[in-house]
């Protein structure tokens, strides 16, 4: 194992353990011992990354994860994503971090990449981009679906975080590899592969612990919880997205007057 990515797993594992976090893995199995592979993620906090790596350690691998360009730009968390050899991705300009994906995969890396783009604020699946698949089919490696739950409990948007001895449970599971045909046709095979991550969500769902009282927020509308359905949560997001553009828009105009 890379020494310094080595070194930040345990202090990750350090913490986790200091949390009292029950981290329950199924699957682990189906993460390949070598060569290349695309982890794709659900996406419901900001732990997930991190989570994630538990199968992928039970097999002696790390996964590459790729992030937004923001977190290699921060004075902290930069450094040791460099240092990780995670890639950065700029959305403005996302070919060339598809390009080092498929180069890294290629070259034998498991590519973690989360389809919805987000942390989804229902805790359903949103809607997925075609860059997990196409990567795939383009190096002709597999896509690994991997699921996580309880992470949400843990750190997630519109809520506080719960960083101290929670004991919180979570599930890791890591479905079957998909291989993706090189002349499939990307959108056909992301709706694939939606549907096969949507089952395994809902069956971890099933078998987690029940959530009650005031972690009802954590539960999916559809399940009887209180977090909002994925279209209230697409309105929630669009009215924050217009007003971040609106502050962009006042600061502009101060700034030229």
């Amino acid at each position: 194992m890379e020494p310094f990515y080595g070194s930040i797993i345990r202090i990750a594992q350090g913490a986790f353990v200091a949390q009292g976090l029950k981290v329950t893995r199924i699957g682990s199995e189906n993460i390949p011992r070598k060569g290349g592979a695309v982890i794709a993620l659900n996406h419901i906090g900001y732990m997930d990354f991190a989570l994630a790596g538990y199968p992928a350690l039970d097999q002696h691998r790390m996964i590459r994860f790729m992030a937004k360009k923001e977190v290699f730009d921060h004075k902290v968390s930069g450094p040791l994503m460099r240092g990780m050899k995670h890639i950065p991705v700029d959305r403005s300009a996302g070919i060339g971090a598809y390009q080092a994906a498929v180069q890294a995969l290629k070259d034998g890396e498991l590519i973690g990449v989360f389809p919805e783009s987000t942390v989804s604020r229902s805790f359903e699946l949103r809607g997925f981009k075609t860059g997990a698949v196409r990567m795939a089919a383009e190096a002709g490696v597999p896509v690994l679906p991997l699921i996580v739950w309880g992470s949400q409990r843990i750190w997630t948007k519109g809520h506080p975080k719960r960083l101290g001895r929670t004991n919180i449970p979570v599930t890791v599971r890591v479905g079957e590899p998909i291989w993706i045909s090189p002349d499939a046709d990307a959108e056909v095979a992301t709706k694939d592969l939606h549907a096969v991550m949507e089952t395994i969500l809902h069956e971890v769902q099933e078998a987690y612990e029940p959530l009650t009282g005031d972690d009802l927020v954590f539960l999916p509308a559809r399940l009887g919880g209180k977090a909002p359905t994925l279209e209230a949560a697409a309105a929630i997001e669009d009215a924050e997205l217009a007003q971040k553009k609106a502050a962009l828009a006042a600061r502009r105009a101060q700034k030229d007057s």
